[in-house]
């Protein structure tokens, strides 16, 4: 095989090297559409029966949050999504996306490569998105147990391609020294870390990751904006995450709480957009 070639993504090999995720079924394809979307029209239809682990070479309508696109190119990442269910219902979730941002940080920085955290569900390195998360969730009434069907979508620049980036139409970070690995060892390194964080956020919720988060936070004691389709909702210093993962600012009227959804934070006065 040439070495400039990416070792070739195989469930096979995958699995061999899970631990924590033994129990996770997984799933290769050379291309979809969405890996979220395909596990999610799975769970409405009552046809997951355990966690699945989907991961595409390419996918040709990848979504980010808030329905943006999501831009990759094949070899040059990794995309790829993880169903999981919980025991209760959906809205119990608050705080996951920020909780798996915690595992995935850990397993890349227990792979030489540091990272920070963005609110709610970015993943930054050297200043620069390198990672985003996207989860979805439905109350499982197909399946008839209760609880709720999650799925955890994940996009991991590897390689940036300058085409590519100038698709983006803005920075975006890569990890060359992950490029270097095989894919197959750090999808199973990262799938085993995201597995035990599902665990445990299923017992304990998002407290127990609250200050590794703070730890990881970008943008610490920065001021910042929220803003939500162009309209700057609130605004003040960055203070970390509470235990319910909100996003705590310290304003002209006080200290505030950020509930996550359909809102982006951007760097304020002291920083450029992001």
């Amino acid at each position: 095989m040439d070495a400039a070639l990416p070792v070739p993504l195989s469930a096979a090999a995958i699995a061999a090297g899970l631990h924590a995720a033994s129990d996770v079924a997984i799933e290769v394809v050379a291309e979809t559409g969405s890996t979220n979307a395909d596990l999610m029209a799975r769970a409405a239809n009552g046809q997951l029966h355990g966690p699945v682990l989907r991961i595409a070479e390419h996918q040709s309508a990848g979504r980010g949050r808030a329905g943006r696109s999501w831009l990759s190119s094949p070899g040059h990442s990794l995309t790829f999504s993880l169903a999981w269910h919980f025991a209760g219902p959906a809205r119990r979730l608050a705080g996951l996306p920020l909780a798996v941002g915690v595992a995935v940080a850990d397993a890349l920085g227990a792979l030489a490569v540091p990272v920070q955290l963005k609110w709610p569900n970015d993943i930054y390195k050297d200043g620069a998105k390198l990672a985003g998360i996207l989860i979805e969730s439905s109350n499982d009434s197909a399946g008839g147990v209760g609880g709720a069907w999650t799925v955890i979508g994940i996009g991991l620049n590897l390689v940036m391609p300058e085409q590519l980036e100038a698709q983006i139409g803005r920075d975006a970070a890569a990890a060359p020294w992950l490029a270097r690995m095989d894919r197959n060892v750090l999808m199973a390194a990262l799938t085993d870390a995201i597995a035990a964080t599902l665990l445990r956020f299923d017992a304990q919720g998002f407290a127990p990751f609250a200050a590794r988060w703070n730890l990881l936070h970008a943008w610490a004691g920065r001021h910042v904006r929220i803003v939500d389709q162009g309209a700057v909702l609130q605004q003040g210093v960055a203070a970390g995450v509470d235990d319910t993962g909100r996003l705590l600012l310290d304003t002209d009227q006080g200290r505030v709480a950020i509930s996550a959804g359909d809102v982006s934070l951007r760097l304020g006065q002291d920083g450029a957009g992001a």
